[in-house]
């Protein structure tokens, strides 16, 4: 892992604008113009280079961001989407036809869930949901019709982490596709150097990291990406989940200061889930070592950019959960918000908002509590003042 340096792999890509601009021109066209009718007939065919059709298909703005997406995760390829949802579901669709089946994570994003469980039942495509921790029982899953395993580096909401290199070693010898959803953990991470095939983000989170984006990105094989831009039968291409130009190019500036910004969020939750686990309060986060997987995130990360942003407290209840994120709102120590990865720490109770797709016994079963708070860590200057300013806000309500 020490020879793959996704930051210096970004750095090095260079985009020079149209007029010489140190920022690539952002196309804002829908449709090309063609010099000879028999050049836009090989382009339908897919048979030329640097010759664009029509923006649903790709653009110049959205192959600079792809191009360095691919880079960051050290893939052939890349194709960007409107959101994340939108990569997951293209992915998804491409792989699984009628009859097919898929073995994912049960501690996943309720987006996501919402969409295995409800939505592709219709098409004849099943899920069966696992602990994804337990490779036996990920193993035993797997039927004659399953060709993908599902599942995110990090998880969404309880922070558990997949052993991606065993993961990937059951579908070699099962001959299936690995999907790692890395939106919690870019650069932390690396998926494909694991043996993911197919690596997914929410651009909206920390790769652009200001909340005013949403997008998404397929990282895989040449051939993958291709195949999802095919005029005939390609996901993206049909479905049609296609990120507008601007956005593809004010991501793509953002995305040049991730490794910055990573460090900060990595060093300030950690700071933060020390300090909550002293106060004897029920903290998850990867970097402490009471962690589950704290040595499997340690065996599989580049540890310059420490464990994340993510941390979730466990206050029992939705109430207490609500009052505290209400105290802390007024105190400006960040947002009550879905979402994550902006440079102010946003905090929501997961059971009744992101993950409340999940049937509420299927969340108790799996350890998800209506009172567990997740909390995405700022980029706060001085956390140690963040800090107590929390610990005031806990005590105002009685967790401390």
């Amino acid at each position: 892992m020490e020879t793959f340096n996704a930051a210096n792999n970004i750095q090095d890509l260079q985009f020079f604008g149209e007029f010489g601009g140190v920022n690539p021109s952002i196309s804002d066209s829908s449709t090309y113009t063609f010099l000879s009718a028999k050049t836009m007939f090989d382009t339908f065919e897919g048979n030329t280079d640097g010759c664009y059709l029509y923006s649903r298909h790709s653009s110049p703005s959205n192959l600079y961001l792809a191009k360095a997406l691919a880079s960051l995760e050290g893939t052939e390829g890349a194709n960007v989407t409107a959101s994340g949802m939108g990569a997951i579901t293209s992915s998804l669709l491409q792989l699984c036809k009628s009859g097919d089946h898929i073995v994912s994570s049960r501690t996943i994003y309720g987006g996501t869930y919402a969409f295995m469980k409800n939505f592709l039942p219709d098409f004849k495509i099943q899920t069966s949901f696992v602990d994804i921790t337990n490779l036996e029982k990920v193993e035993a899953a797997i039927n004659e019709n399953t060709k993908v395993i599902y599942c995110e580096s990090v998880s969404n909401p309880l922070l558990e982490v997949a052993d991606i290199e065993a993961l990937s070693q059951i579908c070699k010898k099962h001959h299936l596709k690995l999907i790692v959803d890395n939106t919690f953990s870019p650069l932390s991470i690396s998926p494909q150097l694991l043996g993911a095939d197919i690596t997914i983000h929410s651009l909206t989170k920390f790769i652009n990291g200001s909340s005013d984006s949403v997008g998404g990105v397929i990282c895989a094989d040449q051939q993958f990406i291709d195949d999802l831009k095919s005029v005939n039968t390609g996901a993206c291409m049909l479905l049609g989940p296609t990120m507008d130009s601007l956005r593809a190019s004010s991501i793509l500036k953002n995305l040049r200061t991730l490794h910055i910004r990573m460090k900060k969020h990595s060093e300030n939750a950690m700071f933060l889930a020390e300090k909550f686990e002293k106060d004897g309060l029920i903290v998850k986060y990867p970097g402490l070592k009471s962690h589950k997987n704290h040595e499997l995130y340690k065996r599989i990360m580049h540890a310059e950019y420490g464990f994340g942003g993510l941390l979730t407290l466990d206050v029992k209840t939705v109430e207490k959960a609500n009052e505290l994120m209400e105290l802390m709102q007024n105190e400006n120590l960040g947002y009550l918000a879905v979402s994550l990865g902006f440079y102010k720490t946003l905090f929501s109770a997961s059971g009744s908002s992101t993950s409340s797709e999940i049937p509420e016994e299927e969340r108790m079963e799996m350890g998800l509590s209506d009172g567990l708070i997740r909390f995405s860590i700022g980029l706060d200057h001085d956390i140690e003042r963040t800090y107590e300013k929390m610990k005031w806000c806990m005590k105002k309500v009685g967790l401390i």
